[in-house]
């Protein structure tokens, strides 16, 4: 069983969920003996500057102070810092916790997919666990690469500590966020098994549970389920983002009509209107009974001054479907 944990490795709360899940495990055991864990990453605050900030001097911004009241309502972040601190200390992480910085987990999540791609989970999984323990309970920048680099030698991947110097996993990283969006990863950790999720560090029993009655899910192309993701996207108001996770798709399956639909409207809606000409007036001749692609053409010349181009096109497609009028 593949078991995916969506998390920021900045999030107290991953650190507490992780323990939590290992004991879950253990009490499942040997049942769940084969489980596999693998990290997944998501931000808490996309925010973060590149430099990080002496979380005590990053308190004193109203908008960092906001953010983080959102996350315990009616208690004060001191409040919630000694809330928190007690939880881990109950499991078994140490009386001396909490972050010195507010920082950019980018570096650390790259970190971890290299970690995977190297050696496997049980490697990501010991970097995943020397990453959260400097930045909790050492108190170490984490957006360093300096410390990144001890703490990849710490974890036994020296091949990590000098990938850190070049792009390696930078793009695998962005689109894993993307592709966590598209999945709905609200909620740092969020434990995922085929379609399930479990959001938030829960106890240890109710993790068990959740795996007990865990399923693989649904076998899907891999194709279908990056469409999916695009799409999904699409409604989320993200375009650029579809756009992204499409690329390989466009390479892939240019003469696929869903793809071609879904590049359509990236396009429209991120505004980049000869683009999407490019795709619609050809998908209009191959699909001529397809409304929406003659709405969006016609949207599409309107907004490029060509209105009477754009009227057949609106006309026909609010007789096929009165709602488009």
């Amino acid at each position: 069983m593949r078991i995916e944990i969506w998390a920021d490795v900045v999030c107290a709360w991953a650190y507490i969920g992780k323990r939590r899940l290992e004991k879950a495990l253990a009490d499942l055991a040997p049942t769940d003996a084969g489980a596999e864990v693998v990290w997944r990453p998501f931000r808490i605050d996309p925010t973060t500057p590149d430099q990080a900030v002496p979380l005590e001097e990053a308190r004193r911004d109203p908008l960092v102070d906001a953010a983080l009241r959102q996350c315990a309502p009616g208690l004060s972040p001191d409040e919630n810092q000694v809330r928190v601190s007690r939880i881990a200390a109950d499991e078994g992480l140490g009386r001396r916790w909490g972050a010195a910085w507010r920082a950019s987990s980018h570096d650390a999540h790259r970190l971890l997919f290299l970690a995977r791609e190297h050696d496997g989970a049980a490697l990501q999984n010991e970097v995943a666990e020397q990453v959260l323990k400097a930045h909790f309970v050492d108190g170490d920048d984490i957006s360093d690469r300096r410390c990144l680099k001890v703490v990849a030698l710490r974890s036994g991947f020296a091949e990590g500590a000098e990938l850190l110097d070049t792009d390696a996993g930078d793009r695998e990283v962005r689109e894993l966020l993307l592709i966590g969006k598209a999945r709905g990863i609200a909620t740092s950790p969020t434990i995922v098994v085929g379609d399930r999720a479990l959001a938030g560090a829960q106890p240890p029993e109710a993790i068990a549970a959740f795996l007990a009655r865990a399923e693989p899910g649904r076998e899907m192309p891999q194709e279908v389920r990056r469409l999916r993701w695009a799409e999904s996207l699409l409604d989320q108001r993200d375009p650029l983002g579809a756009l992204t996770l499409l690329k390989p798709l466009l390479r892939a399956h240019p003469d696929d009509l869903n793809v071609r639909r879904a590049a359509a409207r990236g396009y429209f809606h991120s505004a980049q209107l000869s683009r999407a000409l490019d795709v619609l007036e050809p998908l209009v001749d191959d699909v001529p009974d397809d409304s929406y692609a003659r709405l969006l053409l016609g949207r599409t010349l309107q907004r490029l001054g060509r209105a009477k181009q754009a009227a057949p096109h609106l006309k026909v497609a609010a007789a096929m479907t009165p709602e488009f009028a």
